[in-house]
């Protein structure tokens, strides 16, 4: 038999919070951040969609971080919802403006879906199974 819809829900947000978040650690923000100044330099060449040309390094920087440590590393744990989940949307979101400018090849629908998790996770909270709730809890 099934556990109450409140557990299963939960332990649904648990598993989508692994998963992508370990996608975002070994994938997406993982790489970028140690990859250097040279692929933040790239990465944040992006910025140039919105007439920002100056400091890609920096840019780069910001977006793997944000990556590493909002979609990644907080988002495990379920920690400072849904205020570090905000800086990732936006970056998916300059990634998705880079796909359809041409800065970035092929389409934007893979960063687009992505955002759109992450909005619906910022508006579902963490679930039970989090260092949020936890705090909430004591």
């Amino acid at each position: 038999m099934l556990r109450p819809v409140k557990y299963r829900h939960d332990l649904g947000l648990l598993v989508l919070r692994l998963g992508l978040g370990l996608t975002f650690l070994f994938v997406h923000g993982g790489p970028k951040l140690f990859g250097g100044p040279e692929r933040w330099a790239r990465v944040g060449s992006v910025m140039q969609v919105f007439g920002i040309d100056f400091a890609p390094t920096f840019w780069g920087f910001v977006a793997a971080l944000s990556e590493f440590v909002g979609g990644g590393i907080l988002l495990i744990l379920g920690l400072f919802w849904p205020w570090a989940l905000v800086p990732v949307v936006a970056t998916l979101l300059v990634a998705a403006l880079g796909h359809v400018s041409g800065a970035i090849p092929g389409g934007p629908w893979y960063p687009l879906e992505i955002a759109l998790v992450f909005v619906a996770l910022m508006l579902t909270g963490p679930g039970h199974y989090s260092l949020d709730a936890q705090r909430t809890r004591q």
